[in-house]
C-alpha cells in the first residue's frame, strides 16, 4: 500500500502523520444511530449498557465505547431501536436535509444505513425510495427496511438508468452514495486488497455515470447529495467537477454544516482526525425547469371482506393505511403514489402484510415490525434480559398469558416480531433468517 499512503501524503502534507496514527491502529471508530421510528435516544441511553456520547455528524448518532462487542445481538438491535453505523457514514443524509412529506430517492441504498436515517427524518410521511442494483444486496436492504420499521419506503433492485428514466423530475431529494475504493474503510474490511489507482480511476468513471443518471429524477429546485467513503480526489473532487461540466443546470452548493473540513469550497471531507474513518459529501441543486413524470393514481384497493377482517383482526385502526394491494400471494398496505414503474424490479412497496394460503392468510414480518405495541391487537412485552425474549429470539416457544390469535412480541415496549398464541404459549414465528444462534 506505499503508492496509497504517498497519495494520502500528497493530500494530507502536515497531517499525514497523525492519520498515519490512525492507519496503523485497530482500534475503530465505532458507533450507532438511534432509529426514532421506533425508540428515542433518552429511553435508549436508558436501557443500554453501554454509554453513548454524541458524533457531530448527525442529532441521532452516537459513539460506541472500543469495549463495546456483540452489539448486532442486542435484543434492542432485533428490534431496530439502532442502527450500528459508522459515525462519519451519517453526514451525507444530514447534508441532504430531509423534511417530512419529502419524496427522496437512495439510488445506491444497500445495505441501508442511510435509506433508514432518510426514513426516520420523514417520520413515515412522504415517499423514500431505495434502489440496489445487486441483487443479493437488495435483499439484505430489505431486511433491513423491514427490521427499522420502515412503513412508507418502496425498495427497487434496477439499474439506475431504467429506474431514473421511469421517475424525471419525481424527487425533492436524492442521495447517491456510490460504490467506491473505499479507502475510509480500510481499517474495517477487506477493500484494501482490491485498491490500485487504475481500481481508484475505474470507480470515478462508474460514479459519475451514476450522478448522470440520478440527474433527470430530480425536479427544479430539488437536491442532490453525492458522497463516498474514499478520500481520493479523483473519486470525490474530480466527479464532482466533471459533473458541474456536463450538467450546467446543477450548482454545487453551501452544505448548511461545519462537521469536517472543507473541499471544493462547500464540499465537505471527513477524516479520522475529524471524527470518523472517512467520508467526502457534496451537495448539489438543480436549477432547469424539468417535466414531471406523471403519477399514476392509485385505485382504491382491495375491499374484499376477507382481507379487511384479517386486517382489522391483528391490527386497531388499520395503522398502514386503507389502501390494501393484492400481488401475486402477498397482502399489501399501500399508500405510495408513484410514476408508472413498468420495467422497474420492485421488491416492497410499502408494508408486506401478509401471505393468502389456499384458506387463510399467514401474516408477515414486516407488519408487526412496522407496527407499535398500540397498534396490535394483542401484546405482550419482555425486558432485555429475560429468559422469555432470549427464547424468542432463539427461535422458540415462549410460555405467557396472552389473548389466543396472532400476537406482538416487543422488547421494552418496542416490537421485534410475532407469534401466534394458544393463550398460554406463543408459537415462533420470528424469521429463521433473523434469529440468534
Amino acid at each position: 500500500m506505499e503508492v496509497f499512503l504517498q497519495r494520502m501524503e500528497e493530500l494530507l502534507g502536515s497531517e499525514f502523520g497523525e492519520y498515519l496514527k490512525y492507519y496503523q491502529s485497530e482500534n475503530l471508530i465505532k458507533g450507532l444511530r438511534v432509529n426514532t421510528l421506533k425508540c428515542s435516544a433518552d429511553k435508549l441511553k436508558q436501557l443500554f449498557e453501554y454509554e453513548l456520547k454524541p458524533t457531530p455528524f448527525c442529532e441521532q448518532g452516537y459513539y460506541l465505547p472500543e469495549n463495546a462487542a456483540s452489539v448486532g445481538n442486542h435484543p434492542l438491535h432485533h428490534a431496530g431501536a439502532f442502527y450500528v453505523q459508522e459515525p462519519s457514514a451519517t453526514s451525507a443524509v444530514t447534508m441532504l436535509g430531509v423534511e417530512r412529506g419529502d419524496r427522496v430517492l437512495d439510488l445506491c441504498a444497500a445495505p441501508g444505513g442511510k435509506s433508514t436515517q432518510i426514513a426516520s427524518a420523514l417520520g413515515g410521511d412522504g415517499v423514500l425510495l431505495c434502489n440496489e442494483i445487486v441483487r443479493n444486496r437488495a435483499l439484505i436492504l430489505l431486511s433491513n427496511i423491514e427490521r427499522m420499521g420502515v412503513r412508507n419506503a418502496v425498495v427497487t433492485n434496477s439499474h439506475p438508468d431504467v429506474l431514473c428514466s421511469r421517475l424525471t423530475g419525481f424527487f425533492d431529494k436524492i442521495l447517491v452514495d456510490a460504490p467506491c475504493s473505499g479507502e475510509g474503510m480500510f481499517r474495517k474490511n477487506d477493500a484494501q486488497s482490491e485498491w490500485s489507482v487504475e481500481h481508484v480511476r475505474s470507480c470515478a468513471e462508474r460514479q459519475l455515470h451514476i450522478l448522470d443518471s440520478a440527474a433527470p429524477a430530480l425536479r427544479e429546485g430539488g437536491v442532490m447529495v453525492y458522497s463516498t467513503c474514499t478520500f481520493s480526489t479523483e473519486e470525490n473532487e474530480g466527479v464532482i467537477t466533471r459533473f458541474l461540466s456536463r450538467h450546467p443546470d446543477f450548482e454545487l452548493i453551501d452544505s448548511g454544516v461545519s462537521f469536517g473540513r472543507p473541499a471544493l469550497r462547500y464540499a465537505r471531507r471527513i477524516f479520522p482526525m475529524d471524527g470518523g474513518e472517512g467520508h467526502f459529501a457534496a451537495k448539489l441543486r438543480r436549477n432547469s425547469s424539468c417535466a414531471c413524470a406523471p403519477v399514476v393514481k392509485p385505485n382504491n384497493g382491495k375491499t374484499d371482506s376477507g382481507l379487511v377482517e384479517f386486517y382489522d383482526d391483528n391490527f386497531v385502526d388499520r395503522p398502514f393505511g386503507e389502501r390494501l394491494v393484492v400481488n401475486k400471494d402477498k397482502l399489501y398496505a399501500d399508500t405510495a403514489a408513484l410514476p408508472d414503474l413498468s420495467g422497474v424490479n420492485v421488491l416492497r412497496k410499502g408494508v408486506l402484510l401478509g401471505e393468502i394460503k389456499r384458506n387463510r392468510i399467514e401474516p408477515c414480518h414486516h407488519a408487526f415490525s412496522a407496527a407499535k405495541p398500540g397498534d396490535c391487537r394483542r401484546s405482550v412485552s419482555f425486558s432485555c434480559d429475560s429468559a422469555e425474549i432470549k427464547k424468542f429470539l432463539h427461535g422458540e416457544e415462549i410460555s405467557v398469558q396472552s389473548e389466543k390469535g396472532f400476537c406482538a412480541v416487543c422488547v421494552e415496549g418496542i416490537t421485534v416480531g410475532f407469534g401466534k398464541s394458544s393463550g398460554s404459549t406463543i408459537k415462533n414465528k420470528y424469521p429463521k433468517g433473523l434469529r440468534t444462534l
